[in-house]
């Protein structure tokens, strides 16, 4: 059995989010917003590990890019403990390999590795598809859960605005590069990590990388509504193939997604919010059910929180959208040679 997992909140290393006030207030607003019930419903922290159920053990391989951090890391951690074989497919070499050291340790299962895998690079994605092709034959578990959100425009390496360029394009190329491996696999299982700010979006195929009227928090969340309508699009083209596919919004967490590594901006706000945070383990409670749990054997094209499917917004339920979407997104991926 075969797990992926993508979870990753990139600032890019050049971008001084100094430059504009009225821009990093916006921003944090924006952030702020998107906990406001969490704020309001305070919830008691886990202490304990998140127990495990069903059907993964030390047959299983489990790879989860952007898992340096966050709930990626935490997910990293839990399903090690299951005896899964963990490969941990991150941007970064250096803070990867010290994930994977405490991945190790935390979790007691040396059968961990790390592998590479940008997903704001088309090139990158490849080279992990066919890297980890040559290791492996077996992939039962997809899970995508890399994102970005950030003030100011910004591209990918193949020139993508770069909230849609990672957070839909990226997964949507790589799932599709190991789909081969997926349905060979069957019963096998692809997981997306959306959010509730999906119900705010909208896919704007008049200007898809928002080159004429760009705000961060349209391209944020027309990039969580691209997740659900792939999700929901992606079930449909799988029936009958013993392949599922699901997504979820683990609410807000206590991650590094809004700090720039660079320069340290927002680290003083996320630490003054962290008390009313989720942890990583609890953002992570529903990607861990939905890789290892029995009861959603079967289970297919659904929008899960807090373990339960839930209803989406109406306008990820539009076919039609979904279908386009699909299509200008093989597009996008075919024009830069990589289809």
């Amino acid at each position: 059995m075969v797990c992926i997992i993508t979870v990753n909140f990139k600032i890019p290393d050049n971008v001084d989010l100094d430059d504009k006030d009225n821009k990093d207030r916006n921003y944090w607003y924006f952030y702020i917003l998107l906990t406001r019930k969490n704020i309001q419903g305070f919830q008691k922290k886990l202490t304990q590990s998140v127990k495990q159920e069903g059907n993964m053990d030390k047959n299983s391989i489990v790879v989860i890019t952007g898992a340096n951090s966050g709930i990626g890391k935490a997910t990293s951690i839990e399903l090690a403990r299951t005896g899964a074989h963990i490969i941990m497919a991150c941007r970064s070499k250096e803070r990867g390999e010290e994930a994977l050291q405490d991945v190790r340790d935390l979790s007691g299962n040396n059968s961990v590795e790390l592998m590479i895998c940008d997903l704001g690079s088309l090139k990158s994605i490849r080279d992990f598809c066919s890297g980890f092709k040559k290791k492996y034959k077996q992939l039962d578990v997809l899970i995508n859960n890399a994102g970005v959100i950030l003030p100011g425009y910004h591209q990918t390496a193949d020139g993508f605005e770069l909230q849609f360029g990672v957070n839909h394009l990226g997964h949507f190329f790589l799932t599709n590069e190991l789909m081969d491996v997926l349905i060979a696999s069957a019963p096998a299982r692809v997981i997306n990590v959306a959010s509730g700010a999906h119900k705010s979006g909208k896919i704007y195929f008049e200007d898809i990388n928002l080159e004429k009227k760009y705000k961060f928090w349209r391209a944020y969340s027309q990039s969580k509504l691209a997740n659900i309508l792939f999700t929901y699009e992606l079930a449909e083209r799988l029936k009958g193939t013993g392949v599922t596919a699901n997504c979820f919004h683990p609410g807000a967490v206590a991650t590094r997604m809004g700090i720039n590594r660079d320069t340290g901006f927002g680290t003083f706000i996320t630490r003054l919010l962290k008390p009313f945070f989720q942890t990583s383990k609890q953002g992570a409670e529903t990607a861990i059910y939905l890789a290892t749990s029995n009861d959603i054997e079967g289970v297919t094209g659904k929008y899960f929180y807090k373990k339960r499917p839930v209803q989406s917004s109406k306008s990820s339920y539009d076919r039609a959208t979904a279908k386009k979407l699909w299509e200008l997104s093989e597009k996008m991926v075919d024009q830069e040679g990589l289809s």
